[in-house]
């Protein structure tokens, strides 16, 4: 049985273990297109900016693998094509 990554913030290991994700990565889509120079991202505490940014940054690093059966994997191709350094 899936159980909730209550105080995990690692994309990568949300995706490898047995907890519950929910698909938030059509939001990098939506920020990749809008094509802004800054980005602002305010949300209280414990709302999931650490582990939006650990998404984000495994994206850019072209970790495929975590992104089976997620939106990001079939619709934006160029993540996996040029990666970035961090």
């Amino acid at each position: 049985m899936k159980s909730l990554p209550i105080g995990i913030q690692t994309f990568s290991k949300i995706r490898t273990s047995n907890f519950y994700y929910v698909d938030k990565t059509s939001l990098i889509s939506k920020l990749i297109k809008d094509n802004k120079k800054y980005y602002f991202l305010s949300r209280p505490r414990r709302f999931g900016k650490s582990l939006f940014l650990s998404t984000l940054k495994s994206a850019f690093k072209t970790q495929k693998e975590y992104f089976k059966g997620l939106f990001l994997k079939n619709n934006i191709i160029i993540l996996f094509t040029f990666p970035f350094t961090f």
